[in-house]
């Protein structure tokens, strides 16, 4: 891909930033008052069983770009933190709509369709472009669209704050929308951290994470 200004190229770096970024320090536990819920957001479930099916995407995508068996066990392995990294983006994305919300920021099909366009120029084609979010950020092709929106709701929520997502006002607004959601993740997941509006790993070694991809790998 081409190389884009830093303006443009900060927001589609949003949830990868923000799993990079995560601290341990723990603001609030998760229990197990929600059965079957890998997290609560707000009045909103995110089940186990949604979770899992969004990881399978993943690694039915992974699977189809790498046929190669020992290939792909090296993505596997590169990627062995999967499922938390795909409930923090999950939960992120509903803390950034609430955000957005709150700050009368709507996202159009257009702006989402003119984005694609303008990225599968700059990556090569529809197929290349997809390759380049599978790879980078663990975006099956079939949720392209939607992370697209995310990136753009991010990108213009800061826009109506005078600033941009890599300044602190910006999560301060995730943070705000965090606290006003009370999110609660299951403790097998860690927790979520008010501040940073980012799941951290909680130190418990007799909770142990089972989801159906571990069948074949860890997650």
């Amino acid at each position: 891909m081409h190389r884009r200004s830093r303006s443009r190229r900060r927001p589609a770096l949003l949830l990868t930033a923000a799993i990079a970024a995560a601290a341990p320090l723990l603001t609030a536990c998760g229990n197990d008052a929600h059965p079957g819920a890998a997290a609560v957001v707000g009045d909103q479930r995110i089940t186990v069983a949604q979770l899992e099916s969004r990881v399978d995407e993943v690694r039915e995508a992974q699977r189809a770009a790498v046929p190669d068996d020992s290939q792909y066990q090296q993505v596997v392995a590169r990627t062995g933190t999967l499922t938390r990294d795909t409930l923090h983006g999950m939960v992120l994305d509903r803390v950034l709509h609430r955000a957005a919300q709150d700050a009368g920021v709507t996202v159009s099909r257009k702006e989402v369709q003119d984005m694609r366009g303008e990225l599968e120029g700059q990556a090569g084609g529809p197929e290349q472009l997809e390759t380049v979010w599978l790879q980078q950020y663990g975006v099956a092709p079939d949720r392209l669209d939607d992370n697209l929106s995310v990136q753009i709701e991010a990108q213009k929520l800061a826009q109506s704050l005078g600033t941009d997502t890599s300044r602190p006002e910006f999560w301060q607004a995730l943070s705000d929308a965090s606290k006003k959601l009370d999110v609660d993740l299951n403790p097998r997941y860690g927790t979520w951290d008010v501040q940073k509006s980012s799941r951290v790993d909680t130190r418990t070694p007799w909770v142990r994470e089972i989801t159906a991809a571990d069948a074949q790998q860890p997650a």
